[in-house]
C-alpha cells in the first residue's frame, strides 16, 4: 500500500503511534494542546482514515479505539522516497547535503550520522 496521508492525517498518525492504540477524544485532546482543533474534525478526519486504510478501528465497545495500519518508519520511507526521486532527482548526496546544511545538527545527531556512515562502509566490504 503507497502511504500518502495529508498533514492533519499525519498529525494524527503522530499521535496514534506516540500511543499505539487510543479513541477519538484522545487524539483530540492530544491534538487541542497545540492547535485549536474541533473533536468533529478529527472524529471526521479519522473515519476518512480508517476508509482509505490508515487506520483499523475496534468497534467491539461503544467507544471506538483506533490503531495504524503501518509504522512512523513506513510512512517516513515512503515520504524520503518521493522526495529523494522528486526533488532530488535520485541524489542521496544531494538529499543529506541539504538537509545537513539547512538545518542544525546537535552533536549527537552528527555522532549518529558518522557511527552510521561507518558501518554502512564496513558493510560494504
Amino acid at each position: 500500500m503507497e502511504i500518502k496521508p495529508t498533514e492533519s492525517e499525519l498529525e494524527i498518525l503522530q499521535v496514534i503511534w506516540k500511543k499505539g492504540r487510543c479513541t477519538v477524544r484522545e487524539v483530540h485532546e492530544e491534538l487541542a494542546k497545540n492547535k485549536d482543533a474541533g473533536y468533529t474534525t478529527t472524529l471526521k478526519l479519522m473515519q476518512i482514515m480508517h476508509d482509505k486504510g490508515m487506520v483499523e478501528r475496534d468497534t467491539t465497545s461503544k467507544t471506538h479505539v483506533y490503531k495504524a495500519l503501518f509504522t512512523m518508519e513506513q510512512a517516513q520511507s515512503n515520504a524520503l522516497d518521493k522526495i529523494l526521486s522528486t526533488v532530488f532527482k535520485g541524489s542521496t548526496s544531494d538529499l543529506v547535503i541539504q538537509a545537513l546544511g539547512q538545518h542544525r545538527a546537535s552533536k549527537d545527531e552528527i555522532d549518529a550520522i558518522k557511527n552510521f556512515l561507518n558501518q554502512f562502509d564496513q558493510d560494504k566490504k
